[in-house]
């Protein structure tokens, strides 16, 4: 039987939204466990722009989503929440007072209550389909970037032709060894202004922009992959020497198995009471992106004040018969809390 972890809330969805919900569930003194279908935290921010610049924060004024990230994650690092990551939650059940959440991989979750800030679903990666990719996933193909310094000196491939592509060949530029974008036509779909910085480092020769050409092949040795091989669209064939394959062909978001657990879903959205981000599921709330109500702002920051409405309406659940006694952050300071298991 698999362990059966417990705690007061379980927070689906690590984005900006689900981190920050950590922060005010602690700021209550409630443990949390949170769970991700994707490899890394930050969700979009990571996944898909990690940077680009966010203008509407409260209070920096220009800051790029992957420092976004870094920043909340350094300030729900006193609550100690555990989080599950590469985990999608397929089954929910209410036993008695808990819910009790599953994955795919066997992890089982008991928790008071849940907080749903699964932004627009389960994400996943739309991969190129080469026959053996799945042998080097993990070590030589990514579809993510979590840390730049595990490439310093590598050679990469980078495929793709969006944001994700063009930024990643932007901030690896000064970290690799050697970088080659491929793409299957010279037009890239990223914002103009970062495509001329990356024509700019190919100039320079920084960068070498293989197009157009499109990917063909893997070949390695157990996951070490060793080539990747392109081809044109006339089948001219090329082989570059590699160490790792980023492939960056979007992501593919739908709300899975959130569809069947009874939740007032609409055109692939969550119904909310307005207040306290509570759903037609007792213990259940949902905020950010996946939630909505009427003349909601689609807005990070309407995101941040719903995690810490959802997190006061939670504590009531967490904590039955118990008066919570508001104080603001500046005269509390950060309460201390344990661990959950």
């Amino acid at each position: 039987m698999n362990e059966l972890h417990s705690t007061d809330v379980a927070i689906i969805g690590a984005g900006p939204i689900g981190l920050f919900s950590v922060f005010q569930c602690g700021m209550l003194k409630m443990s949390c466990h949170v769970i991700d279908a994707l490899p890394a935290t930050g969700g979009q921010c990571t996944a898909l722009y990690p940077e680009k610049p966010l203008f509407d924060i409260p209070a920096a004024p220009n800051i790029n989503a992957f420092d976004l990230i870094e920043r909340l994650e350094k300030q729900i690092a006193p609550f100690k929440p555990v989080i599950h990551l590469n985990q999608q939650v397929t089954e929910l059940q209410k036993i008695d007072e808990y819910w009790h959440l599953s994955t795919a991989t066997g992890l089982n979750i008991q928790a008071r209550a849940i907080i749903i800030a699964a932004g627009a679903g389960a994400f996943g990666p739309n991969k190129p389909p080469l026959d053996n990719i799945e042998q080097f996933e993990g070590s030589s193909v990514h579809y993510m970037v979590q840390k730049r310094e595990d490439f310093r000196d590598q050679r990469i491939v980078i495929a793709g032709g969006g944001d994700s592509a063009v930024d990643w060949a932007l901030s690896l530029a000064d970290v690799a060894a050697k970088i080659y974008v491929i793409h299957r036509r010279d037009r890239f779909r990223a914002i103009p202004e970062t495509v001329a910085q990356m024509k700019a480092l190919a100039e320079a020769g920084k960068i070498e922009l293989v197009i157009p050409y499109q990917l063909a092949a893997l070949e390695g040795e157990g996951k070490t992959l060793k080539t990747v091989v392109v081809k044109t669209l006339d089948g001219d064939e090329r082989r570059i020497e590699a160490d790792h394959l980023l492939s960056f062909f979007g992501l593919a978001t739908k709300l899975g198995p959130i569809n069947d657990w009874g939740l007032n879903i609409l055109n692939g959205v969550i119904k909310v009471e307005p207040t306290t981000c509570a759903t037609n599921l007792a213990g259940i709330y949902a905020v950010g992106d996946i939630a909505d109500y009427p003349h909601k702002l689609k807005l990070i920051l309407s995101g941040f004040a719903e995690a810490a409405q959802a997190a006061h309406a939670a504590y009531r659940v967490v904590n039955p018969g118990q008066a919570l006694n508001f104080e603001h952050s500046t005269s509390s300071g950060l309460p201390t809390l344990e661990a959950a298991d």
